[in-house]
């Protein structure tokens, strides 16, 4: 925008992604003075891309509650479709598993023994998506524009200081401005920005995973389901068409995750357990040619590809798990992207940040003016966001540990299912939705706790027996029976599960 942005405001935002464009959304229409502002410009590259279930439910009482109907229909793949099929994304069934051993192709067996398919919709009209983030952010950053929200892009703060209001010091296009604000709110999706105007630090040394990621778009991927049938492994039974889904390719030193768009480009990405930091000095394309010649499906799968037009190129990540010390302070708030990340596992990220903005926005909404309430509320706020990384960080250090271990994986991953059922089941109840993951319930806390250390003795020094697979996933089945509505861990289930359907 070519208006100048040395303005008072109530509200800066930094931050242009989904989450600082809904927030933006919100608070305009509830009546506050706000400024985007963003460093990059859209359209721009980005992953996590994966929505849920869960995510689905709030965008959906995010438009209802604060009148902004449109957005409403990218809560679902068919209405999606019918409103903005020029915004690409991808049809997402549920959670897809695979497992591959080292120097084999991969191979299964009429019950399963390799593959795990958990579905999350009824058929694909009610289905979950992947955004492709670089349309649905540049269409919501769009939106901002449309409503008459200031926006900035190319637009960096240098520094920013608070006395009765902030005043940002930023770079514009190259030039040198101010801009006021009564109240600031880091959308970033990075610790960087507080860092270095506030001096907040971030650390990785709470979390129990420890992970690195290599990835990029491809095109002219073959689809996993004929590469299957190609085979002659038994796929009749399916919940739904793999390559329709979150599919993860499970390796013995982490996992793979293939997200696919209605364009035919694929989301393509290595996740690594890097907790002896043996990646870390290794160049990224030796890494990648390493691992697709240890996995010959794996290598199937991309050998004829070429990277897409964006990003272009392999992109790697540093270590992706990272807590902020604080969430909060005297006239700010960080959205949970910004606060912290353990990992891309189980497809968290979207509607964590969602579950962020329902609580900030709360907040904010509440107790306007009140500097002293506000601080209350943004602790309890705090408070939820660190919950809600620790039990995401146990649940998913537990499936690195099991990788190895398909078995143990398969048994170990139903803690998180029964989570994500409960916390479904909290909002499909309109009850009040508390923490993320129902992070806030003592009882499945301790549950993924206990089980966390059941599992480490488990396989302490040793390789599990079938004796001992078989104990634990009896040990998981009855802990997650009050939970489990979905028929989870039910030896005629064949690892294919067709019910954990939320109906939304």
């Amino acid at each position: 925008m070519s208006e100048n942005p040395n303005k008072q405001y109530d509200i800066l935002i930094a931050g242009a992604g989904f989450a600082g464009s809904i927030t933006a959304l919100i608070l305009n229409n509830l009546g506050f003075k706000v400024c985007l502002i963003e460093k990059g410009q859209h359209p721009r590259f980005a992953i996590g891309e994966s929505s849920t279930p869960v995510a689905d439910l709030i965008l959906r009482d995010l438009a209802t509650k604060y009148n902004l109907p449109w957005l409403y229909d990218f809560s679902r793949y068919g209405s999606w479709q019918q409103s903005h099929p020029e915004i690409v994304c991808g049809i997402k069934r549920g959670f897809s598993y695979y497992k591959h051993y080292p120097g084999k192709a991969f191979a299964t067996d009429e019950n399963h023994k390799n593959e795990l398919l958990v579905a999350a919709s009824s058929d694909d009209i009610q289905s979950d998506t992947n955004w492709l983030r670089a349309d649905f952010d540049a269409f919501l950053v769009n939106k901002v524009k449309d409503y008459g929200i200031n926006y900035f892009d190319q637009t960096e703060i240098i520094k920013a200081e608070r006395n009765a209001d902030w005043e940002f010091q930023i770079d514009h296009f190259n030039e040198s401005t101010n801009i006021h604000a009564s109240f600031f709110i880091d959308a970033t999706g990075s610790g960087k920005l507080l860092n270095k105007i506030l001096g907040i630090e971030s650390s990785s040394e709470e979390f129990l995973t420890n992970s690195v990621s290599i990835f990029s778009h491809f095109n002219q991927v073959p689809k996993w389901l004929e590469m299957l049938q190609k085979e002659n492994i038994p796929t009749d039974d399916y919940p739904y068409n793999p390559d329709n889904s979150a599919l993860h390719q499970i390796l013995d030193e982490g996992w793979i995750w293939m997200l696919r768009f209605k364009d035919d480009r694929l989301s393509f990405g290595f996740v690594l357990d890097d907790t002896n930091t043996f990646y870390e000095n290794l160049p990224t394309d030796k890494i990648w040619n390493d691992l697709l010649e240890k996995y010959p499906s794996v290598n199937c799968i991309l050998k004829d590809s070429k990277l897409a037009t964006v990003p272009g190129k392999i992109l790697r990540s540093e270590r992706l798990q990272r807590k902020m010390k604080q969430c909060f302070g005297a006239g700010w708030v960080a959205l949970p992207h910004t606060v912290g990340f353990v990992d891309p596992l189980f497809s968290s990220g979207i509607a964590h940040s969602l579950s962020g903005i329902e609580k900030v926005i709360c907040c904010i909404r509440k107790n306007w003016g009140n500097e002293a309430l506000l601080e209350k509320d943004f602790k309890a706020y705090e408070n939820a966001v660190f919950g809600e990384l620790k039990i995401t960080d146990n649940l998913v250090a537990g499936c690195y540990k099991t990788m190895p271990y398909f078995d143990l994986f398969n048994a170990w991953s139903m803690l998180y299912f029964a989570a994500t059922i409960a916390h479904e089941q909290r909002r499909i109840k309109l009850e009040p939705p508390g923490y993320f993951l129902n992070a806030d319930d003592q009882e499945i806390c301790t549950m993924v706790e206990t089980s966390y250390t059941d599992l480490l003795k488990l396989i302490e020094n040793k390789q599990p027996t079938e004796e001992d697979i078989k104990w634990f996933t009896g040990l998981i089945k009855e802990r997650i029976q009050p939970y489990n509505i979905a028929g989870l861990l039910e030896p005629s289930s064949k690892n294919m599960y067709l019910h954990t359907v939320a109906k939304i």
